[in-house]
């Protein structure tokens, strides 16, 4: 199937810029004794792509089809990145995950479950079903769970036709994960470490944040395929382990030896045989650890940061040993946050929100950085995956930023610190806030449009008003201000700039930049009215009264003339001299969030019913100028009405695309509402969005304030 890639003449330019389970039968349902009744109430027919290790850009692996066997796991760009499985029945081979080898047959699909931490399949061959499932414990309290690079695949087999059964499992992992190209020479080994057998691979070279770009995987670090020394499983790392397993139902007696080769030609695979006999209906289970050290994930501003696990010390084998450790704590946290958040946000959104809000949890982390500063603070880096590979885009923390500040607003913090450092910078001259720190993962300065030369295509009143926004958000969820009052120059300087040019932006980009520069754009100047507001109340907590006072005049007063200016009978105007149009007012979702209340309830009722006389088959146009949309405003323009039936008219043709879009990618949030087909843009952070509906239920965001998973 086609991978839709970017395209150059849409995306930023560099300068010079779910869950699905299907129904069966009881019998039919071998899954861990750890989810036994753990079915969540939201199901969803088919994910455009099924998210199978999601750690990080680097460590990102998919299924992009509806059987696991229908086609070969790939890195979220499109690039293969092959995991392969086997089974052997009673001496019948089998396949249960990849095309290859494609004379082998597939074992029968019986059921897909993606929740937020877990993606559970289910088979069915010869007597015996088998539930593989792939466990990533994205705990986002839990800072130093969250950082560990580590996913769980579990096999539980059993005997679904009362007879004992002789099994054997293959899990044989590509060299390839390990690096960007196949035609890279690579080295592989093998440890032990305390309950643990491990095997390595990684480049030769180790050419360590040697480069920045998009549409490139990693070569340097080390991938660990790790099995518990008491299960009995055989660990090989030879290129013949599947021919092998074929053959004999066992893998090779010695690992391979002659290095480095490449993953095109002879490189070793990392491969675990798991044989186990069933009989009775009690499963039989067995797990491994699938790792990737990458020694130093981030560049900021010519420092290389440690991964955020490792910044006091810790080892690798360390990271393994306490991975192994907590595993099955780690099952029932995640099975509890499953539950949880599963059930609540089909309460605030019904089911088709809570089946995005789950596709969305894992790739909203794993489009991230994570990593120490010199200090051991956590720092988060997100990246412009399939739009322009920059790192720390203010425009993609904005819209991301409803997923961190419900769950852990130390996340967002995280995001915004090594920004707020880079603009106090003397080499960051401009009275307006930066656009980005670089391209992934070198977080060196500014890239997009003049970067730190000219103002030529910057986007000062959109980035400057995000930052305003996104730290007041962030002191109002922490009741802390600390931020604030470090930056206070920085946020004061945005402030001004705002007061002078955000009532009727000049000709310049937003963050919808493919759409072109636009003045007088209606939409953008709601961004700076409500990011005056927002300093207004910051100024309030830091005690500077008559400094607040000043500036929520000034963005009462500018509110004001915004209603005369955009007003365009039933609805507003995409820009103050364009009569005739029309654009989702998506920013004006702060004024609620905030309760900054600079607009009347009226203005969002007659947008709202304006937007529902608009929707095409796959959901709400991001403006009258194209069918095309953003995933992201759609969620923040349906949360600007307090009618639970209303917004379901907004959810239902988005419901209906996730499950019908043609683009067999991980979850885009630019796509054409007529066809459902990519525009550009994947695997992106900015779908963390989709949360704006759970954060504006005050209740529920009181509620994860205070639970611990």
């Amino acid at each position: 199937m086609p991978i839709f890639r970017v395209r150059p003449s849409l995306h930023k330019r560099r300068p010079t810029k779910f869950c699905c389970f299907l129904r069966v039968p009881a019998s039919c349902l071998p899954l861990l004794v750890l989810f036994a009744g753990f079915l969540p109430a939201s199901a969803q027919q088919r994910p455009p792509a099924v998210p199978l290790v999601a750690y990080d850009p680097y460590f990102s692996i998919w299924s992009m089809s509806d059987r696991l066997t229908d086609t070969d796991t790939r890195h979220w760009t499109g690039s293969e990145q092959t995991l392969t499985g086997l089974v052997r029945i009673d001496g019948t081979n089998y396949r249960y995950m990849g095309t290859r080898p494609r004379l082998v047959p597939a074992m029968s699909q019986v059921s897909l479950q993606v929740t937020p931490l877990h993606t559970i399949y289910t088979f069915a061959a010869a007597g015996v079903s088998l539930t593989v499932t792939f466990f990533t414990p994205a705990l986002p309290q839990d800072l130093d769970v969250l950082s560990r690079p580590v996913t769980y695949v579990s096999w539980c087999i059993r005997s679904t036709d009362g007879h004992p059964h002789s099994v054997a499992v293959l899990f044989d992992v590509s060299p390839g994960v390990a690096v960007d190209a196949a035609d890279e020479d690579v080295i592989w080994g093998r440890s032990m470490v305390p309950g643990l057998e491990v095997l390595s691979v990684g480049s030769r070279d180790q050419r360590i944040l040697n480069r920045a770009g998009d549409n490139l995987r990693i070569d340097w670090g080390y991938l660990y395929l790790a099995a518990p020394s008491q299960e009995g499983a055989a660990l090989v790392a030879s290129a013949d382990a599947i021919s092998s397993f074929l053959a004999s139902g066992v893998l090779p007696k010695n690992d391979d030896m002659e290095m480095p080769r490449q993953p095109r030609t002879a490189a070793a695979h990392l491969a675990v045989a798991l044989p186990v006999s069933v009989s009775g209906s009690e499963p039989v289970c067995r797990h491994v650890l699938l790792a990737f050290n990458e020694i130093y994930p981030i560049e900021y501003l010519e420092r290389k940061l440690r991964p955020y696990w490792a910044r006091n010390g810790e080892t690798p084998n360390a990271m393994l040993t306490v991975a192994e450790d907590q595993y099955a704590a780690l099952e029932e946290r995640g099975k509890r946050f499953d539950e949880t958040l599963t059930a609540d946000l089909e309460r605030a959104g019904g089911k088709a929100y809570a089946e995005l809000g789950t596709l969305a949890y894992r790739q909203t982390l794993a489009a991230h950085g994570f990593a120490a500063d010199v200090d051991g603070t956590p720092m988060l880096f997100p990246k412009e995956n399939f739009s322009n590979g920059c790192i720390s885009t203010v425009d993609v923390l904005y819209p991301s930023s409803p997923f961190f500040l419900f769950f852990n607003p130390a996340l967002l913090e995280a995001q915004l610190k090594p920004v707020l450092e880079y603009a106090a910078l003397p080499r960051w001259k401009w009275p307006f806030a930066p656009h980005d720190l670089g391209t992934y993962p070198l977080a060196d300065g500014q890239v997009y449009g003049g970067g730190e030369r000219t103002e030529e295509d910057q986007m000062p009143v959109e980035e400057s008003g995000n930052m305003l926004i996104l730290i007041d958000a962030l002191g109002r969820a922490q009741g802390n201000w600390h931020l604030a009052q470090q930056y206070w120059p920085q946020l004061t300087l945005w402030a001004d700039y705002l007061r002078a040019k955000g009532a009727d932006p000049e000709n310049q980009l937003s963050t919808d930049d493919f759409a072109g520069h636009l003045a007088h754009n209606a939409n953008l100047s709601i961004k700076a009215i409500e990011g005056l507001a927002a300093y207004a109340q910051i100024a309030k907590q830091l005690e500077k009264p008559d400094v607040a006072k000043q500036y929520a005049n000034a963005a009462k007063q500018m509110a004001e003339q915004w209603q005369t200016m955009a007003a365009d009978g039933d609805h507003t105007k995409l820009a103050f001299d364009k009569a005739g149009t029309w654009s989702q007012k998506y920013n004006l979702v702060w004024d609620q969030l905030l309760d900054l209340n600079l607009f009347p309830a009226s203005l969002r009722q007659s947008e709202i019913a304006f937007y529902l006389q608009h929707l095409n088959q796959y959901g709400l146009p991001l403006d009258n100028r194209a069918d095309y949309t953003k995933l992201d405003w759609e969620i923040w323009t349906a949360t600007l009405t307090n009618d639970p039936r209303q917004f379901q008219q907004f959810m239902d043709p988005i419901g209906k695309w996730v499950n019908e879009t043609p683009s067999r990618v991980p979850l885009t949030d630019w796509y054409d509402t007529e066809t459902g087909r990519i525009m550009a843009f994947q695997a992106r952070s900015v779908v963390g969005g989709v949360f704006i509906k759970a954060l504006a239920d005050k209740d529920l965001r009181e509620k994860w304030k205070q639970f611990k998973p």
